[in-house]
């Protein structure tokens, strides 16, 4: 039988360094998970840009980036959030936002830079959308590099006939980049990935004839972990993990290169 396996990006493949501001409070946190901050609410949804937002150093740091969205025509993504939420609804709150600017994106580079200064996958920008007060409730920056085995995993697996796939809710630049820095086909990066697109990446791959093993770290493979013949949570970020995932998985490992050990 054909065997694959799906890997997440950030907390999986790559150690994700986050800066999230909160747009209400203008307070800054690097210490907090964005997929449970939004578990923990009713309304939150988090809305990825495909963007490279450095772009925005040489914009005036004032400008709305409602502005920014509707004069560059940046398309976006909702890659989670705790109920359905439609790309339709987030795009009426977007278009008229008039609170979160360039600054509240900005802000968050040099705190990334002092902590990662030569980082080697800028993950982009995302923004977390209150969708009862119709508003943007926090912003998050995000850059990462390689846990130190991920190559060879992936070369590991590979030598055994094993093909590699990636789905992620990362912007879908950054996950193209990713692939041809793992010498991953195109074709098996999917990019902003929500939830339940990952689940369907691991049904289709099963429809092919694969057996599937997903690896991931956060609430949004959980449905994937669910379908997969084999989950994997790592724990190689070293934060703390929702209790929704730790009983929804096979394994668990503390570094990258045990997925290779795992007999499926």
């Amino acid at each position: 039988m054909k065997k694959a396996v799906v890997f997440d990006n950030s907390g999986t493949l790559i150690e994700r360094y986050r800066v999230i501001k909160d747009v209400f409070t203008q307070e800054i946190f690097t210490n907090i998970n964005s997929l449970d901050l939004i578990d923990s609410a009713d309304a939150l949804a988090l809305v990825v840009l495909q963007f490279n937002t450095n772009k925005l150093l040489n914009l005036d740091p004032n400008t709305l980036i409602s502005h920014v969205i509707k004069e560059y025509g940046i398309d976006f993504d909702v890659s989670f959030s705790t109920r359905q939420v439609s790309k339709a609804e987030v795009k009426e709150i977007l278009d008229s936002e008039t609170s979160t600017t360039i600054s509240d994106i900005t802000d968050g580079f040099e705190v990334l830079g002092e902590k990662i200064p030569h980082f080697e996958l800028c993950n982009g920008s995302a923004l977390i959308v209150d969708m009862d007060l119709g508003a943007v409730a926090y912003t998050i920056t995000s850059a990462g590099k390689f846990f130190p085995r991920v190559f060879e995993t992936v070369e590991t697996l590979k030598s055994r006939g094993i093909e590699i796939f990636i789905a992620s809710g990362d912007r879908k630049g950054a996950i193209n980049r990713l692939a041809k820095m793992l010498d991953v086909p195109d074709d098996n990066a999917y990019g902003t990935v929500s939830t339940r697109g990952k689940c369907e990446v691991v049904s289709i791959l099963q429809d092919a004839g694969y057996k599937v093993m997903m690896v991931g770290d956060g609430l949004n493979d959980v449905l994937a972990f669910r379908k997969a013949d084999v989950s994997v949570l790592t724990i190689e970020q070293q934060e703390e993990v929702s209790p929704k995932l730790m009983d929804k998985t096979d394994h668990i490992i503390e570094d990258i290169f045990e997925v290779t050990m795992i007999d499926f």
